[in-house]
């Protein structure tokens, strides 16, 4: 990665990701991979992100400590678990241009998936066991091979409607356990090179001022506009990585 690239899409692929974790439960979750996959491979991209994602997760817990939702942790992160041990097992199988394709299709896919839940709007839901398993290994799958667990869980959650703050508290919670586990296998597949070490430390602490900031916004921004420009953005970027990579 150039400094060039660094500065026109890793600073505000990492800064989004930030505010995304710090204000708005995984909005943009899905946004930064994609972004970094236009100038590398995907399995590096990854790499890259991981260390930061980790920095995120860890500088949101201050702010969000204890105010998670416990049962719905407790039905989400068995599932987890499995969809990290799936991506875990498949990694080899998969080369760099089917990633890519599949990352294109991912964040197409949680758009559209984005627009019918919103359509579908209606009364708040309960935990559901089952639904709640299900999305969550969609969570960890997408979330080891690109990063792009947010929009299951946001599937999963949104419709309880609960309260903003411990919304972002669970799902703060949700993926800090669930990167520490992906940091194992990530380093026993050789995923970690020095090249990526680097580039995570130089970006770290742009996702720690994007952490902050989203923290700082989550009470001054109209959630709607923000949703709607981030899942704009999703599209964007997947159909790029489409088109790169047909």
């Amino acid at each position: 990665m150039s400094f060039v690239e660094l500065f026109l899409l890793g600073i505000p692929a990492v800064l989004l990701t930030g505010i995304s974790k710090g204000g708005f439960g995984g909005a943009l979750g899905g946004i930064a991979v994609p972004l970094l996959a236009l100038m590398m491979p995907p399995t590096q991209a990854a790499a890259i992100m991981l260390p930061i994602l980790c920095m995120a997760d860890i500088t949101g817990l201050r702010r969000f400590y204890g105010k998670w939702d416990v049962r719905n942790l407790k039905i989400m992160l068995p599932g987890a678990l499995l969809g990290v041990l799936a991506g875990t097992l498949s990694f080899g199988l998969l080369s760099e241009r089917l990633i890519g394709l599949m990352i294109g299709g991912i964040a197409i896919a949680f758009f559209l998936l984005n627009v019918l839940n919103a359509a579908a709007a209606q009364a708040p839901s309960e935990p559901r066991a089952g639904k709640g398993t299900l999305l969550s290994g969609i969570a960890g799958f997408t979330s080891f091979v690109a990063h792009a667990g947010g929009p299951p869980i946001m599937m999963y959650l949104l419709p309880q409607q609960m309260d903003k703050v411990r919304y972002v508290a669970t799902v703060n919670c949700f993926f800090l356990l669930t990167n520490a586990v992906k940091v194992v296998p990530y380093a026993l597949l050789g995923q970690f090179t020095r090249t990526s070490l680097t580039a995570s430390l130089a970006l770290a602490p742009v996702v720690v001022f994007g952490v902050w900031l989203g923290i700082w916004l989550q009470s001054r921004v109209n959630h709607s506009w923000f949703y709607r420009i981030a899942w704009a953005g999703l599209l964007v970027t997947g159909v790029q990585l489409i088109v790169q990579n047909a």
